[in-house]
């Protein structure tokens, strides 16, 4: 049995961000199917609308969670003892963070839709990522769990 969680959140993309992509797997469709009877008339709206679906909340969604000891972002984890200082960073400074102040090796878990980011430092000399930087919409709260 494991333990609860101490935070956990999950960013999907939200409703508007579906608009143009599902609209484009039925024009897609519309163009396949062209009024022909048959299995061509149904057969591309049951293939790419549900492809484009599963595609949205695959590669949209990213999970943010502490428990058993580590931060997970995503498939990332790691062990609570080994981060250093927390920073957030709001919609409109983690642009300072994400732009010219990025260091190439550091880990990013972004996502567009989301305004806070927190930036966590990594003190472990044999990691050669020197900080984790992700998204996370209750950036405040993971903020004040991690520097406890």
């Amino acid at each position: 049995m494991t333990a609860p969680s101490a935070f956990q959140e999950r960013l999907y993309v939200p409703w508007w961000g579906w608009l143009l992509p599902v609209s484009a797997a039925v024009l897609l469709a519309a163009e396949i199917h062209m009024g022909f009877p048959g299995v061509r008339s149904w057969l591309p709206y049951v293939i790419t609308v549900p492809l484009v679906v599963l595609m949205i909340l695959r590669l949209g969604s990213l999970k943010v969670a502490v428990s058993d000891g580590e931060l997970r972002v995503g498939d990332a984890h790691v062990p609570l003892e080994l981060l250093g200082d927390v920073e957030v960073f709001t919609a409109k400074t983690k642009r300072k963070a994400m732009g010219p102040n990025l260091d190439p090796a550091a880990f990013v878990a972004h996502r567009g839709w989301v305004g806070p980011m927190v930036k966590v430092a990594l003190v472990d000399p044999d990691d050669p990522t020197p900080y984790w930087l992700f998204s996370a919409r209750k950036a405040d709260r993971l903020a004040e769990l991690l520097k406890k």
